[in-house]
């Protein structure tokens, strides 16, 4: 249908409603928004997609699923996409359970802000931020923060595997990709696309350039057409290997480090929040934290827990459950010397 204007779309979905043919209707409607928005018609767009997601709501509320209406047709969609999307879920985190510098948690609370209060700024004909890239070392936080923002937003998520889309058919890859953002994007979803520099390594493979140039071009069109009140959170451990057009797309860069002593006391104190576990040795323990430094979030929680978990072990009382228990420092520090000689040799 290339080539039509504003006039052929409503010819069209006055033909197939009076037909009462909603697949071809629904298809048409979707059209004539993606033209809207190229036609700079933004708020016509941003109506029309409401009408057809309050339809659509409606009859997902109905129960209906007869062949041929959407929601038949989004079951088919799942299927085809099912793969690449690692997981579709709804958050239960909140600010409090991200540990980061001030930085980061004063972009990522305007930009909750500005979602929170989206009709303000439209009303003032303003964009709304709704591009993140998070970009930093493996560990920090990056994944964690978009779960945040997606429990504070209460807002779907759509966890994508990049890796995944990428490696499989290329020359299916932009259609994949279009499909999953259209779902995200008729739902008011987070898009949160983790290996975002997986676009990036293929540059270094034998493959088809011009096919990748492709997908890099989709993803850019995607970019520019996701409706203000859908978000799309990228991140990556290797920020130099992407594109500088799709860098210059994001509305927001945040980058996560490596955490202080301060920030490590602070990741303590939040796994040991519910009071039922202590150090055996508290001035050891201190240490300890201060040995971490140079570990990622991830890694030093993940030795803590091991060691509550071992030193819980230990105990010979094993009929009881017990209300409280001491953490062995010496097996936390065994854990935290091991994990570091494993990210030696990965070095």
């Amino acid at each position: 249908m290339s080539g039509m204007g504003q006039f052929d779309y409503i010819k069209e979905i006055a033909k197939f409603g009076l037909e009462n043919d909603q697949e071809r209707l629904f298809s048409v409607l979707n059209e004539l928004i993606e033209y809207s928005k190229r036609t700079k018609k933004i708020n016509f767009a941003l109506q029309l997609q409401s009408l057809l997601k309050d339809s659509i709501r409606q009859q997902q509320v109905s129960g209906l699923s007869k062949v041929g209406s959407v929601k038949h047709a989004l079951k088919e969609e799942d299927r085809e996409v099912g793969e690449f999307i690692i997981e579709k879920v709804t958050s239960d985190y909140k600010f409090e359970n991200l540990i980061c510098n001030d930085n980061v948690k004063s972009d990522l609370g305007y930009f909750i802000e500005e979602h929170n209060r989206i009709e303000l700024l439209r009303s003032f004909e303003l964009p709304v931020a709704n591009k993140v890239l998070l970009h930093g070392p493996p560990g920090c936080g990056k994944t964690l923060a978009s779960y945040v923002i997606a429990g504070e937003l209460n807002k779907m998520m759509y966890v994508i595997n990049l890796g995944a889309i990428v490696s499989s058919k290329l020359g299916e890859t932009s259609k994949n990709l279009a499909k999953i953002f259209r779902r995200a994007a008729s739902e008011d979803s987070v898009i949160f696309i983790d290996e975002f520099d997986s676009l990036g390594k293929v540059r270094d493979y034998s493959q088809d350039h011009g096919e990748m140039k492709r997908v890099v071009n989709t993803i850019l069109q995607l970019f520019d057409y996701l409706p203000q009140s859908s978000i799309v959170i990228a991140a990556t451990n290797q920020k130099n290997l992407l594109d500088n057009a799709l860098l210059r797309r994001f509305d927001l860069s945040i980058q996560f480090d490596l955490p202080n002593l301060k920030q490590i006391e602070a990741l303590i104190a939040l796994t040991l929040k519910n009071g039922k576990f202590s150090f055996d040795n508290k001035k050891t323990a201190s240490s300890l934290a201060k040995s971490c430094v140079g570990l990622s979030y991830y890694s030093i929680q993940k030795t803590l827990i091991t060691a509550i978990k071992r030193s819980l072990f230990e105990r010979s009382d094993t009929k009881t459950i017990p209300l409280t228990a001491k953490i062995n420092t010496v097996v936390w520090e065994e854990l935290i010397e091991s994990e570091k000689r494993a990210l030696t040799k990965k070095k």
